[in-house]
């Protein structure tokens, strides 16, 4: 009896874990199908800084890859500064200013019109504007 039991959980176990492997190879394959998708499009973001004293500003601007996109800057740039950009597939859209007066820093990134990353102060400073792509979502 025991040993029928034994059959019968392991029997249920494999198959659980057989749907279960299914499932993420299934998931997998969409993520797959979507990078590949996306890495063939290319997407328009809008920077925007305001704030005072910034010494520079550094951004994504569309050159390079993903994994290492090309970063432009510009050096004691007025305020507010706007700089729109094509940036391609999974690129992520990314602004970093650096202020004398983080105080009032405010970073955005714009995509069709709405705000997809803001950041203020001293966030602005440390870490910029970052986000995902938007032909990830």
């Amino acid at each position: 009896m025991n040993r029928t039991v034994r059959t019968a959980v392991s029997a249920l176990a494999v198959a659980g874990l057989a749907l279960g492997l299914g499932a993420c190879s299934e998931a997998a394959e969409k993520a797959a199908d979507q990078v590949d998708k996306s890495v063939g499009e290319s997407y328009e973001v809008t920077y925007e800084v305001s704030g005072k004293g910034v010494e520079s500003i550094d951004y994504h601007a569309g050159d390079g890859t993903a994994m290492a996109p090309h970063v432009e800057s510009e050096k004691k740039p007025t305020t507010p500064w706007k700089k729109t950009v094509t940036l391609k597939g999974i690129m992520p859209p990314a602004v970093m200013p650096i202020s004398l007066a983080p105080a009032d820093l405010t970073c955005k990134v714009i995509y069709k019109g709405e705000v997809i990353k803001e950041a203020k102060g001293e966030q602005a400073m440390a870490g910029g504007c970052v986000a995902v792509s938007p032909l990830m979502s």
